[in-house]
């Protein structure tokens, strides 16, 4: 009966007692009966707190060396615009993961397995219960529960393919049920027509006292990423129904992804936050800040962190600690931008760096860039808090000696400093206090859908249907914002670049890799090895740059197999249900 574990429903609320006996009336002093939940609209907006807790970690990532599969949430670190600065995390769950090793990849699978149908379940649960609900909150309760139902099966499609699809409260002791792999199609419909019932129900925006609940253009952003997916080149043609469709229904799926794009957009609820006409620093500034607001014009979907930034109390977490570059106080040196993504970013010019005409200086590579080169990524002679990045070397009687930035800070053998040359500047607050205080951290919020992120989806569906013109609208109105050059004309390769560079560090850069089919290159050592940069001057003052390998062919060896574009499920489910586990995995 080990199956249990994995999606058997909850259906009690545990709330410790202290006051207000007359709502708890005869339940339990350690619970409380579902119809109490139902009928109290406090314990109601609780019993939905989970779900909004289990849609992403944001910016809380935890690397632990334990067999759980908890850690490593922040899919960047897997791609090639970031590596970490701490050797010992190679040894962790993360590293684990990174050098594709099945046991840890398993555990992992089967953690987030059980995360997912456990919020699914209790939203059954609430379904099955929807006419008790308050009827002062009755509708958007139950337009959150259909978007967190269909959010959860979109994060299982992607991570699983196609899995159980469960829509009632399922309790084998009770009744022996048995459900089969659901294919590609039964997944999509599914996921958008619950995004559809929740965008009925759920209001297009909310006053501020409610920032941050799912609203209408969240769900159906949520639908037009679901058709998005599913467009994707891997899974076109595929053999078994539940890895794919099993022919080619790209087309179709990006014709509906635009659809439901295009009332997104007809809410008139979202649109890009501007930025002045000004010098390079102001637009930097500008630009930072959009990732340091809460809750902006451009955001459709955002993990709300705390404000006070309790890391431990409070869903605060520790970003800036994690990532901050020693002379800020940062031992982990957890985000470390690649040369790999230094190179991605255009000059001023909007030329490629390798491109005739560009004006790239190879001995002075940090000059006349795009301007979100110098507002994501802090590099040897960049200004961070009113300190002028060290990150060079010097020759001092022969031997090289490392800049401030590139000495650990402190005494403690478990920090650490960048491997790559970089640290990152997208997303920190240069005003957060970082001290020995370990419970207190970092605020702001992570955004995980924005209206530029939006362009840039339909900028692929524009150009991909021959809409050539249109995609190069919406790029453009990405470029222009930060006030760089217009593009004359587009490519697929001026879309992909204008996308992982606008969404440098966030999390759908990961998810592009599988849906593009090119993770196993993208995310392989040997095939597309990690660079960094290392500046060493002599005693002259001459300057030498060189780009070494910092983790690929011969150092901490990163591996994307083909397996990996579907994680392992459960092996209890695979035989209870007895259904086809994910291709070339094998119990162990």
């Amino acid at each position: 009966m080990k199956f249990l574990k994995y999606i058997v429903p909850s259906l009690m609320l545990s709330i410790g007692l202290s006051s207000c006996d007359d709502i708890f009336r005869d339940a339990p002093n350690d619970k409380l009966s579902p119809d109490v939940i139902w009928e109290n609209e406090i314990l109601l907006n609780g019993y939905v707190l989970p779900w909004y807790n289990g849609m992403d970690n944001g910016f809380s990532t935890l690397v632990t060396t334990l067999m759980a599969g908890l850690g490593s949430e922040y899919e960047p670190w897997y791609g090639d615009q970031l590596t970490v600065g701490k050797r010992s995390w190679y040894q962790t769950d993360y590293g684990n993961i990174l050098k594709s090793q099945q046991s840890m990849m398993t555990t992992r699978g089967r953690t987030k397995w059980i995360s997912a149908y456990t919020e699914i379940s209790s939203i059954n649960t609430l379904l099955e219960n929807e006419n008790k609900l308050v009827p002062d909150i009755r509708d958007r309760v139950l337009g959150e529960a259909h978007f967190f139902r269909a959010y959860f099966y979109y994060k299982l499609l992607r991570m699983y393919g196609g899995t159980l699809l469960i829509d009632h409260v399922f309790d084998p002791l009770k009744k022996a049920e048995k459900f089969p792999r659901a294919s590609y199609e039964e997944m999509v419909r599914f996921i958008a027509d619950e995004a559809e019932k929740a965008s009925w129900l759920l209001p297009a925006k909310y006053n501020d006292d409610q920032a941050g609940r799912a609203t209408r253009g969240a769900a159906l952003m949520l639908k037009a990423k679901t058709f998005l997916w599913v467009a994707g080149a891997h899974f076109q043609n595929q053999e078994k129904s539940y890895l794919g469709f099993p022919d080619d229904r790209s087309m179709e799926m990006l014709d509906s992804a635009a659809a439901n794009y295009d009332r997104v957009m007809a809410l008139n609820v979202y649109d890009l936050v501007q930025i002045p006409a000004g010098d390079r620093q102001s637009i930097v500034d500008a630009y930072r800040n959009i990732f340091l607001t809460k809750n902006t014009i451009e955001s459709i979907l955002e993990v709300q962190h705390a404000d006070d930034g309790d890391f431990h109390m409070a869903n605060g977490h520790k970003l800036d600690r994690d990532a901050a570059p020693p002379s800020a106080g940062g031992t982990t040196a957890a985000y470390n931008p690649t040369q790999n993504h230094v190179d991605e970013y255009r000059m001023a010019n909007g030329k490629r760096i390798n491109e005739a005409g560009s004006g790239y200086d190879r001995n002075n590579p940090y000059d006349n860039r795009d301007v979100r080169f110098y507002a994501n990524v802090l590099y040897d002679g960049a200004e961070w808090r009113g300190n002028i990045m060290d990150l060079h070397y010097e020759t001092v009687d022969g031997a090289e000696v490392a800049g401030t930035d590139l000495t650990i800070y402190g005494s403690s053998n478990e920090s650490g400093v960048t491997r790559t040359g970089y640290y990152m500047a997208k997303f920190l607050n240069q005003r957060q206090v970082i001290d020995n205080d370990q419970t207190y951290a970092s605020s702001q919020n992570c955004i995980l859908w924005r209206y530029a992120e939006l362009l840039l989806d339909y900028a692929e569906i524009d150009f991909k249907k021959g809409r050539v013109n249109d995609a190069l609208a919406k790029v453009n109105m990405i470029r222009e914002r930060v006030h760089e050059p217009a593009l004359t004309s587009v490519t697929w390769d001026d879309i992909t670049n204008e996308r992982r560079v606008e969404l440098a560090f966030e999390k759908e850069t990961y998810w592009d890799a599988l849906r593009y089919n090119e993770a196993e290159r993208r995310m392989t050592g040997t095939y597309n090895p990690l660079y960094g940069v290392k500046i060493v001057y002599d005693a002259n003052g001459n300057k030498k740059i060189t780009n070494p390998v910092v983790n690929g062919r011969n150092t901490s060896v990163r591996y994307f197999r083909a397996r990996q574009y579907y994680y392992p499920i459960p092996w209890d489910d695979i035989r209870y249900h007895e259904i086809d586990q994910n291709p070339e995995w094998v119990e162990m």
